[in-house]
């Protein structure tokens, strides 16, 4: 769609269409973004305090900016500006070159935040407002021979235009903050409306983007805004440094973090509403050279049923643990480094044997799904409540079931045995690369072999991969070693004898971002813990030993696990090479 195709006659349209157009709140319950007490909600706080709905609705976290921007587009019938929607966003020279020569004053581009640049066959004007009458009358006074097309452009990429405008009117401020004074204005600009709606648009995108955390992250010249998206980080864009004090600012008051105090790194956290869904963020600050580094983590409360079948487990491996997580006492640890889905496993293996029957208590830092019929302790370590006194307690508490979010140290090792050796079932988790490692980290804290071996049932080791994009994928050639290629076939064949190898790789497409990948699942290696393996734990085996032993009794490693996924078309081989070792 070119600029001249999406022409709008700016005098015709606020003559008779825009009297004409449907109400933006119907247009948002028709198309399923908002419901109508939500709407509701939004005109009678309109009715209150004044404003348009879409802003209110927008900072309420009832819609994010993307779904208000086509909805707003269909409704005024102007384009969005958007490489997916029609209007290529314009470049620094395109809109310093209309700077250098336009006779309209500099400051006015700022206060009414309108950005305009030359197409070939029209000039583009890109506005927060696009309908506001001094927009449409200035551009027609100074530029009478030019036909001009109205769009719609995201806040950040208008921010980051009028940037450029402030550097030519060489207006660019910032602050300082050494003074009550200066905390006391920056509390007030953290408040003010465009400030609220950039942070509230931040975490909109992420949420619509899958993004589990959020970085700022500041720079000389500007900062950064990068989301990790299926355990990548992806930067969103780029802002100027002007507004980072009060981004930071408006994210430590929603937080309850001392905005005065930049030296120290803080911890917070909030409950809000962002795009129609409940979310718990926690927030981390740590000082750095330009400024506070901000990492928000995003903790959906409301989430799709969580089943192990789900996480991507094959039919051996659901067998495997299904049987754990039905003992009736023992331990099962699940292991990996940070972020490789541990603790949603372990919910996971929770909900499977949740049944109302059974006491079930655990104890995390922090308590990241809130779970029915379960009950979950928040560990304080600063106020003495560590994971070992919070077991001391628990035991007392009659359960049937305790899971501990992480064994960090001897004691909190030594109670979680007892505990097993006692008559419950205890799930948990360790930094390991790898299962078989997780016995002699156990040993290595302090356990004696023969404690590690006897209430051990089973230990799992997994990462999390990212799964091809539905919307882009298509046929790819796997290069595969000799010895890889007889397992493949040998375990295929055992899994699933009536299907075919399924390679897929994909292209990159809008739905992905651009990366060829959408969403995760996991890849596994479990070690059942049968009397043999007891007996080499016991005599302190060396791993390998212990490795050649599962292998023998059908262990396949996570790589191995991986590829086999690859084969069904769920991921690819280059995705499981980057998150695994051989």
């Amino acid at each position: 769609m070119t600029a001249a195709a999406t022409m709008v006659e700016t005098n015709a349209i606020q003559a008779g269409a825009v009297q004409t157009m449907q109400k933006l709140g119907e247009l948002l319950v028709a198309k399923g973004v908002a419901s109508q007490e939500e709407v509701d909600r939004g005109l009678s706080l309109q009715e209150k305090v004044g404003g348009k709905l879409g802003g209110i609705l927008l900072r309420s976290g009832t819609v994010s900016e993307n779904v208000l921007l086509d909805v707003l587009s269909q409704q005024m019938n102007i384009p969005r500006v958007d490489v997916t929607h029609g209007v290529m966003p314009p470049s620094e020279a395109a809109i310093s070159a209309l700077l250098d020569t336009t006779e309209i004053a500099l400051n006015w581009f700022i206060e009414e935040q309108v950005v305009i640049w030359e197409e070939p066959d029209c000039l583009m004007v890109a506005a927060k407002d696009p309908f506001a009458s001094v927009i449409s009358e200035t551009v027609r006074y100074f530029y009478p021979n030019s036909a001009f097309t109205l769009a719609l452009p995201r806040s950040q990429d208008l921010d980051a235009w009028l940037n450029i405008v402030s550097l030519k009117a060489q207006q660019n401020s910032s602050f300082d903050v050494d003074t009550a004074e200066d905390v006391r204005q920056l509390r007030e600009l953290a408040e003010e409306a465009p400030i609220v709606e950039l942070v509230n648009n931040i975490m909109s995108q992420a949420v619509e983007q899958g993004a589990s955390d959020i970085h700022i992250e500041p720079s000389e010249f500007n900062f950064c805004v990068r989301f990790r998206v299926d355990g990548v980080l992806q930067l969103s864009h780029s802002l100027p440094n002007d507004r980072f004090a009060a981004v930071v600012s408006r994210i430590k008051l929603m937080s309850n973090i001392d905005i005065a105090e930049r030296r120290l790194p803080q911890d917070g956290r909030l409950t809000t509403r962002v795009s129609g869904r409940e979310m718990d963020v926690r927030v981390s600050t740590l000082p750095g050279t330009y400024g506070e580094s901000v990492v928000m983590r995003l903790l959906p409360k409301e989430r799709d049923e969580l089943t192990l079948e789900r996480l991507g487990m094959l039919s051996d491996h659901l067998a495997i643990t299904d049987n754990w997580f039905n003992q009736p006492h023992g331990i099962i640890l699940v292991t990996g480094p940070t972020g490789s889905g541990k603790s949603t496993t372990l919910y996971a293996g929770l909900e499977s044997i949740n049944d109302g029957v059974k006491k079930i208590i655990t104890v995390e830092d922090p308590v990241e799904f809130q779970v029915p019929n379960i009950t979950q302790v928040q560990a304080h370590a600063d106020i003495g409540l560590t994971f070992a006194a919070a077991l001391r307690s628990i035991l007392r508490q009659d359960p049937d079931v305790i899971m501990i979010g992480e064994i960090r140290d001897l004691e909190t090792a030594e109670i979680a045995v007892q505990s097993s050796l006692t008559g419950h079932l205890v799930l948990s988790t360790l930094h390991t690369n790898d299962a078989i490692s997780a016995f002699n980290r156990l040993i290595d804290m302090g356990i004696e072999p023969f404690l590690v071996a006897s209430p051990t049932r089973g230990v799992q080791a997994q990462r999390l991969v990212r799964k091809v994009c539905k919307h882009c994928s298509g046929p790819a050639e796997a290069m595969l070693s000799a010895e890889d290629q007889i397992f493949l076939d040998d375990v295929t064949q055992s899994l699933f004898p009536e299907k075919q190898a399924h390679w897929l790789k994909g292209k990159g497409c809008s739905s992905c971002q651009g990366t060829g990948y959408q969403g995760r699942l996991g890849i596994y290696e479990l070690v059942d813990v049968t009397q043999e393996m007891q007996n080499l734990i016991t005599e302190r085996a060396d791993i390998e030993v212990m490795r050649a032993l599962a292998q023998e009794q059908g262990y396949r490693t996570m790589r191995q696990d991986g590829m086999i996924k690859a084969w069904l078309g769920l991921t690819t081989l280059e995705e499981v090479f980057r998150v695994s070792s051989h």
